[in-house]
C-alpha cells in the first residue's frame, strides 16, 4: 500500500450511490471494503469491482457491530427512496439509527475519520427557499415518510454528539435528488419511474399538478462532492448541502424524458402523496466555498445516459 493510499470502508457500497463511490475510491488508489445487506443493494453493481485485488465486498446489516480494520468510513447504508423505506419503517429507523451507532462506535475504536450520507429530506416540507444548512426544517415526526426523515435527523444528532463529546473527525452530507446509472428501476424515484415508463410506452405518472419543483444532481457530480468533503479539514464538519441549485418542476421532467426517449406516452395525473415536499431545492453556497465544487453534468446529458443505462437493464445487457 503507498503512503498516501487508504482502507475505506462504504456501507451501503453496492447501492446506487455506493457502487460509484466504491468505483472512484479504487479508481484513487484505495483499498475499499464494501459491505452491503442486499435489500435495496445489487452485487450486479459491483460485479464489475470484484476482481480488483483492492476490493472486498461482505453482506452485513449495520443494524449489527461490524469490527474491520480501516482508515475512513463512508456510511451510505439506508434504503433512500419511499418505495422501499415505507416497506419496512421500523428497520429503515434502525438502519439509520442503530447503524450509525455502530458505524460511529467502529470510528470511535479506530479514530478513524467518518462520513454520514443525510439527506435533503431533514429538511421535509421546507418553508425556506431554496434550503440553507442553518434551516431547522418542517418535518412531521408521525407521517409516512418519517422512518426515514427523522431516522436521518437522529442520525445527524448521533454524530455531532460523538464529535463534541469523543472530539471524533466527522463529516456530514445532505445528499439532494440524485439520478444516473445504476438506480433501481422500481425505485418509485420520479427519474426512474419516468424513463421506465416512457421506454415502455406507459402513461407517465404525474402526482399531483406537476407543479412541485426538485433539482437534479447526476451520480457523478455527487460522488465528487463526498469525496471532496471526505476530504477536508477537520474545522469542516458539515452539515453541508450537495446537490444540484438548477430548479424545475415535475411535468417539465416528464415532458424532457418523454422528448429523449422519443416515447409516444402520455402523461396522466394522481393524487399528491402525503407530506411530498413542494419544492426542493438546495442552497450550495457552502460547498462552492468550502469545496470549490458544483455540479457540472447538464440534465439533457445525464438523462441520456441514465436512459441508455435503463435501456440496456430492459434488454437484459446493462453494463457497468
Amino acid at each position: 500500500m503507498s503512503l498516501t493510499s487508504k482502507r475505506v470502508l462504504v456501507t451501503g457500497g453496492a447501492g446506487f450511490l455506493g457502487s460509484h463511490l466504491c468505483e472512484r475510491l479504487l479508481d484513487a488508489g484505495h483499498d475499499v471494503l464494501c459491505v452491503d445487506n442486499y435489500f435495496t443493494g445489487r452485487r450486479d453493481n459491483v460485479a464489475h469491482l470484484i476482481g480488483n485485488p483492492r476490493f472486498e465486498i461482505m453482506r452485513h446489516d449495520v443494524t449489527f457491530p461490524l469490527y474491520v480494520e480501516v482508515d475512513e468510513i463512508y456510511n451510505l447504508a439506508c434504503p433512500a427512496s419511499p418505495v422501499h423505506y415505507q416497506h419496512d419503517p421500523v428497520q429503515t429507523t434502525k438502519t439509520s439509527v442503530h447503524g450509525a451507532i455502530n458505524m460511529l462506535g467502529l470510528a470511535k475504536r479506530l479514530r478513524a475519520k467518518i462520513l454520514q450520507a443525510s439527506t435533503s429530506e431533514v429538511y421535509g416540507d421546507p418553508v425556506v427557499h431554496p434550503q440553507t444548512e442553518d434551516y431547522w426544517g418542517n418535518v412531521n415526526p408521525i407521517g409516512f415518510r418519517s422512518c426515514y426523515d427523522e431516522g436521518k435527523r437522529c442520525a445527524e444528532t448521533l454524530f455531532f454528539d460523538y464529535h463534541r463529546q469523543h472530539k471524533l473527525r466527522i463529516k456530514v452530507a445532505r445528499i439532494f435528488n440524485t439520478y444516473g446509472p445504476r438506480m433501481h428501476p422500481q425505485d418509485g424515484r420520479v427519474v426512474s419511474n419516468f424513463i421506465m415508463q416512457a421506454l415502455e410506452g406507459k402513461p407517465i405518472t404525474i402526482y399531483g399538478e406537476g407543479s412541485q419543483t426538485r433539482s437534479f444532481c447526476f451520480a457523478d457530480d455527487l460522488i465528487e462532492g463526498l469525496i471532496r468533503l471526505m476530504n477536508t479539514g477537520d474545522e469542516i464538519t458539515g452539515p453541508m448541502n450537495i446537490g444540484n441549485p438548477v430548479e424545475m418542476t415535475i411535468r417539465e421532467l416528464a415532458e424532457l424524458v418523454v422528448e429523449l426517449t422519443g416515447s409516444r406516452s402520455k402523461l396522466v395525473y394522481e393524487p399528491l402523496p402525503h407530506d411530498d415536499p413542494v419544492q426542493r431545492r438546495p442552497d450550495i453556497s457552502f460547498a462552492r466555498k468550502a469545496l470549490g465544487w458544483e455540479p457540472k453534468v447538464k440534465l439533457r446529458d445525464g438523462l441520456m445516459q441514465t436512459i441508455a443505462y435503463f435501456d440496456r437493464l430492459r434488454s437484459g445487457a446493462a453494463a457497468p
